[in-house]
């Protein structure tokens, strides 16, 4: 199918899955306006840098990061809720309110979200670095002894003790190398606590 193929597919089945919905479904993002997509296509052989991916680490691991952990309901026919740890999140568009997260395209966590079609992003604080290993595992209940409650929108795993969380529709998903770009519009957002402690960073290999 190729890289811009599979997009196209996910967006399709997205759509298709919030027109189809239900009473009691996730709630289905409303239209928004975009600007015509750019053309997908794979990169070449004669157009890859001669970058060794171990120097690409390193060097890139001198950029500091939050962590979040994205959740997902259980869709049906899931046996519970999906989740994995990601330090690729971002604010992308105040209006509409928009964010984005990148996800590696083999993921097996992020087919059980997409098919969700809902996510909330859950920002760690100093004190959660256990819980985003247990998050970055895989082939584990990731959710076993983790309290947490429904999110108000989506009814994601809103995890105890985040610093703050974000409930989203899935927007739209673009192809990004051997990741898939993943656009979520805002459906409610909030900060736990008094949203004054310290966030959980990651830099160098290791959390600070």
């Amino acid at each position: 199918m190729g890289q811009a193929g599979a997009a196209a597919a996910a967006v399709r089945y997205l759509r298709s899955a919030g027109s189809a919905g239900s009473a009691g479904s996730a709630p289905v993002a409303q239209p928004v306006e975009a600007l015509p997509r750019p053309e997908l296509r794979c990169v070449a052989d004669d157009e890859r840098a001669p970058v060794d991916p171990g120097e690409f680490r390193r060097v890139l691991g001198n950029f500091a990061t939050g962590v979040t952990v994205i959740t997902a309901p259980a869709a049906t026919g899931e046996p519970g809720p999906a989740g994995f740890a990601c330090q690729s999140f971002s604010a992308l568009s105040l209006d509409p309110p928009l964010v984005v997260f990148m996800v590696g395209r083999t993921s097996t966590t992020w087919p059980r979200i997409a098919r969700a079609g809902v996510f909330c992003v859950n920002v760690l604080g100093a004190h959660q670095g256990e819980l985003c290993r247990g998050f970055a595992r895989s082939g584990t209940d990731k959710f076993a002894d983790v309290p947490y409650d429904a999110s108000p929108a989506s009814g994601s795993p809103r995890l105890t003790g985040a610093a703050a969380w974000v409930d989203c529709t899935i927007h739209a998903v673009h192809t990004g190398g051997d990741h898939l770009i993943v656009v979520g519009r805002v459906d409610g957002l909030g900060v736990m606590g008094e949203g004054d402690g310290a966030p959980l960073l990651f830099h160098r290999g290791r959390f600070l």
